[in-house]
């Protein structure tokens, strides 16, 4: 498996964001969807990650906005067939470094809470849940958490 930063906006890529995309639509009202659109995902202060499997296929995507006082983690997805074999961890945890080398110590996510195993997958590696942060508000739909590079916060 090797994971590195590559751009957003590369056919493969947008096949894996269109199949994230696809998955969490129908699970929310659309109100309820905080993705980041392509553009954003260009940004100077957005890590965007891509893991590809020894054959050089892109298996899983995932990015971190590093803002002034967090790095928010977004876009994570994995192909289904690829499930199970640590890649999303290994993804999350090297994106977490990147952002540590730039400078960034605390970790925020929204997720749905309609995806368990994304959830259970935020707190094997230590994400704790909190209210909203930055631009969210309470939703009903949303699932906010944080973790400190520095180790679990409660």
């Amino acid at each position: 498996m090797q994971i590195a930063t590559e751009p957003a906006n590369q056919p493969e890529v947008l096949a894996l964001i269109e199949q994230l995309d696809a998955y969490q639509k129908p699970l929310y009202p659309a109100e309820s969807h905080h993705g980041i659109d392509m553009a954003a995902l260009s940004q100077p202060n957005v890590i965007f990650a891509v893991a590809r499997d020894p054959s050089g296929q892109a298996v899983a995507c995932g990015a971190i906005v590093v803002e002034p006082a967090y790095g928010e983690l977004k876009r994570m997805f994995t192909l289904p067939s690829h499930r199970g074999k640590g890649i999303a961890r290994s993804l999350m945890l090297w994106l977490e470094a990147q952002a540590q080398a730039r400078g960034c110590h605390l970790f925020m996510l929204e997720t749905g809470y309609l995806q368990p195993e994304a959830i259970a997958l935020y707190e094997r590696l230590g994400y704790s849940r909190r209210g909203p942060f930055g631009p969210y508000t309470e939703d009903p739909n949303s699932v906010f958490m944080h973790k400190s590079a520095a180790g679990p916060l409660h």
